[in-house]
């Protein structure tokens, strides 16, 4: 999938469930960092965005995606904000 540059740029930042318990970073260079917990970088890979759509690939080959709505994140059965 091509990656539209200016769609990547608009959701890059720090996405936080509301419990705060998983911490996703979508950085700008196309990959992710994501904690869990006190497990620090429990996941990486990388992620690609078509419109309001995400695709994600962890280094370990797992596929995931997720929706952005109304400036929420949908991904994997769990809710992420915003962080600012």
């Amino acid at each position: 999938m091509e990656n539209n540059k200016g769609e990547q740029q608009s959701y890059v930042g720090m996405w936080v469930t509301r419990d705060g318990y998983v911490r996703q970073a979508l950085l700008p260079n196309g990959r992710y960092d994501e904690a869990r917990g006190n497990r620090k970088s429990a996941y990486q890979g990388s992620y690609t965005i078509k419109g309001d759509h995400i695709d994600y690939v962890d280094d370990t080959g797992f596929t995931a995606d997720g929706e952005f709505r109304d400036g929420i994140l949908y991904h994997g059965g769990m809710i992420f904000y915003r962080e600012i």
